[in-house]
């Protein structure tokens, strides 16, 4: 008879997903239609989902299995359809699945900060009630000392900060503390160091890395699908591609403003209440950005994702 296990999806690939159970086993499962799964409306299957399985002995006395149920997920990254070209009614495709924070890999160089970048992530993870970890990588790269200037701002919104260079193997044993005992799905531009920093973690090379590229100046991407991996002091990490991967359906024009919450202790005094803090008389948000109390690029950077809202309604 077969056995009944439970256990976590730590890999997708194609018809099969690779589950790795309660005493560290990884199992080849497959689902069958009668599969029942306790979420609605996304994918069946998505690595991070935790799982029932019946498993039984193959031929080359491997375990093989058939995932009988899948259980509700806390969270859920989606990857983001292009509705112009899929009109269908097709579920949504789960990323990844119970995370426990986002982390964002940026770096100092090569390629540079990107403000904007971090602005998305940070009102991304606002808007899915995720705490995010920004880790910026090639620290050793500042040798004018500058970084700490352009990190300010997130500091005074509370972000978490870890600061790392994966070529000097500096900052990694406080990235780590961050990371035990939680599901962290790490995500970015490619070409920050993502696969790096996690092969260090893990202290051999597990994921694949690429170099920037010197014709464009950007990331070379590496990671195609998502994969979990155990880290060797607890906690797993899960590689995943960049935000605009992701769907922001939760995410609008007219509560965009919300998400940016260092604009709340203004809005009230606002002559509208439904202002856009772009044109209004009276917008309170404006006054404070025209008086230095809200960084002016942290503004800019409403206004761009405001725009970009905009068009893709």
């Amino acid at each position: 008879m077969k056995e009944l296990h439970s256990g976590i999806v730590v890999r997708s690939g194609g018809a099969s997903y690779i589950v790795e159970d309660e005493e560290g086993r990884t199992i080849r499962c497959r689902t069958l239609p009668g599969t029942v799964s306790d979420n609605e409306g996304a994918s069946l299957v998505a690595v991070g989902d935790r799982v029932t399985f019946r498993a039984k002995a193959s031929g080359t006395d491997r375990l093989e299995g058939v995932i009988t149920h899948v259980e509700r997920r806390n969270s859920a990254l989606v990857r983001r359809r292009d509705i112009r070209r899929n009109r269908s009614k097709e579920t949504s495709q789960v990323i990844a699945a119970n995370i426990d924070q986002l982390v964002l890999v940026t770096s100092f160089s090569d390629p540079p900060l990107n403000r904007r970048l971090i602005d998305r992530y940070v009102v991304f993870a606002e808007s899915e009630h995720l705490p995010l970890l920004i880790v910026v990588n090639k620290i050793d790269l500042d040798r004018q000392g500058v970084l700490e200037t352009e990190l300010e701002t997130y500091r005074k919104l509370g972000c978490r900060i870890c600061l790392v260079s994966a070529s000097r193997r500096t900052g990694l044993e406080e990235l780590r503390e961050l990371l035990v005992g939680r599901l962290s799905a790490f995500s970015g531009h490619s070409g920050v160091g993502k696969s790096t920093l996690i092969n260090r973690l893990l202290g051999r090379q597990e994921l694949k890395t690429a170099r920037t590229s010197y014709k464009t100046g950007k990331g070379v991407h590496t990671t195609s699908s998502a994969t979990m991996i155990r880290l060797p002091d607890g906690g797993y990490v899960i590689d995943t591609p960049g935000i605009r991967e992701f769907n922001l359906s939760d995410i609008t024009k007219e509560n965009l403003r919300f998400y940016f919450t260092e604009f709340l202790q203004y809005m009230p005094e606002c002559g509208f209440s439904s202002c856009s803090h772009t044109v209004e008389p009276g917008c309170a948000v404006l006054k404070a950005v025209e008086s230095g109390l809200i960084d002016i690029e942290r503004y800019e950077s409403y206004l761009a994702l405001l725009d970009s809202l905009e068009h893709e309604s």
